[in-house]
């Protein structure tokens, strides 16, 4: 007889977003007549920009002829996808990160749910507090997170780090000592940002203890702040202890056609083991690289219309964040976020429990945001809206929450 894996009975209830969906689903069916605004998940609504669709064209177009037509892509990625990412992300900035230590991936959600199969089985993770499910869900689904106390929303394995208003959502250097630690900035739900002198003291600590930081730079597109790193290669040291993973799909709008990259710098060793040579191992093993087409149009975001019609949209998404948070705050809301990150986090009035707050925003106002409890403890009692609605929606939104 098969067995199955326990570990996903133990996680609580189904994923955060397929949940969203299923109320917002049910409140449509019983109210047709209702115009419901999304401001909730995190997904893009500008169409892709001019030169990622030509670009697109022409290489389905190569993709035509037997002269250009490709197969399987190198395992790393397309050279000249990663030569210009090493240039355009890191060298410009400083960083000295090699194009062979660019991993071309599918989206970092997959990256950072599938980098810790690289890890060892009693791995330590350390997590912020509140947090994007999937550092936490991946290494429930491996077994490293202990088990789940649905009375207090914590894992027994799990090191939190709470980020509440408390401590201007800067996390402090944990009590216990953790193998991994996951840090997301500009922060995912929270909108919030550590400078370089903040970002520092993790890459200190993490080589004083040999830790290991996978950082999410997902939002790092949307960084308008002189203080606020783009990168934690930044850092003096961070290339002996941190991994790095980013996307294509907030700054260029590649939701719906998923490219992303992780970066493993060759100095990042256990003993005499590269880590590098674990992922490139799993890299090879497990994934077939995204389509040319695909990497052939990221190439095309870093050109110089590419930059300047990305640039254009991020503006766009970003003036959507200044309407809510002005909006938010107009109506008496206390806000946080929305200047270095299309999130804006917010408190729920009256102390009401977030998802209780998603209920009547859904019920009264026809608005869908994400409930801050879905991303741990420390999200009861605040709530994320994003700025990736249209500028025409996210203003009826606003005007509907001052009205109330």
């Amino acid at each position: 007889m098969f067995k199955i894996n326990e570990n996903y009975l133990k996680l609580p209830g189904s994923y955060l977003f397929s949940t969203i969906a299923k109320k917002v689903a049910e409140f449509t069916d019983a109210n047709p007549d209702k115009e419901i605004i999304r401001l909730g998940i995190g997904d893009v609504t500008l169409p892709l920009s001019k030169a990622v669709i030509e670009r697109l064209h022409s290489a389905v177009d190569e993709m035509a002829d037997q002269s250009t037509f490709k197969g399987y892509a190198p395992d790393l990625g397309y050279e000249f996808l990663r030569s210009t990412i090493a240039k355009e992300d890191y060298e410009k900035r400083g960083c000295q990160i090699a194009a062979d230590e660019i991993f071309i991936s599918d989206g970092a959600k997959s990256d950072s749910g599938n980098i810790a199969e690289i890890f060892a089985d009693d791995t330590r993770i350390a997590v912020t507090d509140p947090v994007y499910p999937v550092y936490v869900d991946s290494n429930a689904m491996a077994g490293r997170t202990g088990d789940y106390d649905p009375q207090t929303e914590m894992w027994s394995n799990v090191i939190y780090m709470p980020c509440t208003k408390e401590n201007d959502f800067v996390p402090e250097l944990p009590k216990e000592t953790p193998d991994v630690i996951y840090l997301c900035f500009p922060n995912n739900p929270t909108g919030t940002t550590l400078t370089k002198e903040q970002l520092q003291v993790w890459v200190d600590y993490a080589l004083k203890v040999g830790a290991v930081i996978i950082y999410d730079a997902a939002y790092e597109a949307y960084i308008s702040s002189p203080e606020v790193p783009h990168s934690i290669y930044e850092c003096a040291g961070a290339r002996e202890c941190a991994i790095e993973i980013r996307s294509f799909s907030k700054n260029a709008g590649f939701t719906g056609t998923r490219l992303g990259f992780t970066v493993v710098p060759k100095d990042l060793k256990c003993g005499d083991t590269m880590l590098h040579s674990l992922w490139a191992r799993r890299h090879g093993t497990k994934f077939n690289g995204a389509p040319y087409i695909i990497q052939a149009a990221g190439a095309a975001v870093y050109t110089d219309e590419g930059k300047k019609q990305t640039r254009e949209q991020i503006a766009y998404y970003m003036n959507n964040a200044k309407v809510i948070r002005e909006g938010l705050i107009s109506a008496g809301y206390e806000v946080f976020g929305g200047v270095d990150a299309p999130y804006i986090w917010l408190k729920t009035p009256e102390n009401m429990k977030s998802w209780d707050f998603f209920d009547y925003l859904l019920n009264e106002l026809y608005i869908v945001g994400t409930p801050g409890a879905g991303f741990g403890p420390s999200g009861e009692g605040y709530f994320r809206l994003t700025a990736f609605g249209s500028a025409e929606n996210t203003k009826i939104a606003m005007e509907r929450i001052k009205n109330a």
